[in-house]
């Protein structure tokens, strides 16, 4: 080989090996077959930082979309080492009854959650499953017997407990006591986020399956905002805003402050302003987790002003010797008495990462996140042990959750028995936690799973 030739094999070598995944290094040797249910937005975005930091090989794809199918398959054939098309699936019974899979995405619409997710631990295999874990608060029940009946380690997307600058400021300023006594946190979202209009009711395109689309929830005309991702306007496939986003801003809290349960849940609030819109979910809402000496305050508005333009979506945690602030873009830490204050903004990570800085529609901001809650997911596979965001802590955030959507429709505050799994003395509440399924469905019960 000449000094020429060696140099152009050493430069070739050189950027094959630039183009390969920047794998963790504890999990260089970790060869999981992989399936994703759900191609859509998340779905991918979830995907793409798992084989980012793991060798793992995607074998197959679900979706009731053929195109947003058929796209995912040739994005993975490009993004995966092996260049293998994994197969597809357009119902993901069939998909999951391969048996060949060792970890699943179930990264659907929130009312197609638990079914999947159930089955997938039936199957012997580890589940990765969106937030909210579930539409109803009986789902959640099942799917944490499911987990716990089949042994197998889930893991809830609620990031926060993975965002490297929220570990921070948790770390700095909550262990370390420099916020002092907490006694009220506030948590928000004043994004305008709310499908404003009136889209006229059509027939669905005819590479979606609608029928498997809709599964066990009530079956609604479709309009444009159906499919995708614009199904948060309605209540039938999900939990409105606060199954959205009070799920993440509660759960981030719950974990910064090592909180289980709240004694009781207060909310009001409704469709206050936007009464033309074809959505049907709530517009302005406020709701109180009561954590006894800790009051937990949610507030939201799709419209008017934000309160802090710099944190529109976030929790503030009010102590006696200082106050925090902190987003997915970043945090504020100011004392009480003049001293210093702290700030600190997410760190991105797109040299590591090149890929992420032409993703389409990848959150940039919560890339780390996604990574460091693959990580934790990855290496509890291997040990077995809880990850941070075990299906446990999913259902308590899901539940409180809805828990509030439920104290709004009835008008009262509501206490719940977590060792019995219902609301105390109230039997009107405890018959909505379950919502009616369509047939041919049938809702999961943990003494079935």
């Amino acid at each position: 080989m000449n000094r020429r030739t060696f140099l152009q094999t050493g430069a070739t070598a050189a950027l094959a090996l630039s183009a390969l995944p920047h794998y963790a290094a504890e999990f260089g040797d970790m060869k999981k077959r992989v399936g994703l249910i759900g191609c859509g937005w998340y779905g991918k975005c979830d995907l793409f930082r798992l084989i980012q930091v793991a060798p793992v090989e995607v074998v197959s794809l679900c979706d009731v979309d053929k195109r947003m199918l058929a796209e995912a398959a040739d994005m993975v054939a490009t993004r995966q080492v092996s260049k293998k098309k994994p197969r597809t699936h357009g119902d993901y019974r069939e998909m999951l009854k391969e048996k060949d899979l060792d970890l699943v995405l179930v990264e659907t619409p929130d009312h197609w959650h638990a079914l999947p997710m159930i089955e997938a631990c039936r199957s012997g295999m580890d589940v990765w499953v969106q937030k909210p874990i579930s539409v109803d608060i009986a789902e959640g029940q099942a799917m944490l017997a499911a987990a716990r009946k089949h042994g197998r380690v889930v893991q809830v997307n609620t990031q926060r407990r993975s965002t490297p600058h929220l570990i921070e400021a948790r770390d700095t300023f909550l262990k370390e006591g420099k916020l002092g006594r907490i006694a009220h946190v506030e948590i928000c979202c004043y994004w305008h986020m709310r499908a404003k209009g009136n889209p006229p009711d059509k027939n669905p395109p005819d590479y979606l399956d609608y029928e498997m689309w809709t599964g066990p929830a009530p079956m609604r005309p479709y309009c444009e905002w159906t499919h995708p991702r614009s199904w948060r306007a309605f209540m039938e496939y999900g939990n409105g805003i606060v199954g959205d986003m009070c799920i993440h801003m509660l759960d981030m809290v719950r974990w910064m402050m090592d909180l289980g349960w709240p004694k009781r849940v207060t909310s009001s609030g409704g469709i206050l302003v936007d009464k033309a819109s074809k959505a049907n979910i709530a517009d302005t809402q406020t709701a109180t987790f009561d954590f006894g000496e800790l009051q937990v305050v949610w507030n939201h508005r799709t419209w008017g002003q934000s309160v802090d333009d710099k944190y529109p979506w976030s929790a503030t945690f009010y102590g006696d010797k200082g106050t925090l602030k902190a987003s997915v873009f970043s945090y504020d830490f100011t004392p009480e008495g003049g001293g210093q204050p702290v700030h600190k903004d997410v760190t991105y990570e797109l040299e590591q990462y090149p890929e992420d800085k032409t993703e389409k529609d990848l959150e940039k901001h919560c890339a780390p996140a996604i990574r460091g809650h693959w990580k934790n997911f990855l290496g509890c596979i291997a040990s077995r042990e809880k990850p941070v965001a075990d299906i446990e802590q999913g259902y308590i955030s899901t539940t409180s959750c809805i828990l509030a959507n439920l104290s709004m429709q009835l008008g009262r505050s509501l206490t719940w028995d977590p060792m019995q799994g219902r609301v105390m003395g109230d039997e009107e509440a405890n018959r909505l936690l379950r919502r009616p399924y369509r047939a041919p469905w049938t809702h999961p019960e943990p003494a079935n799973v």
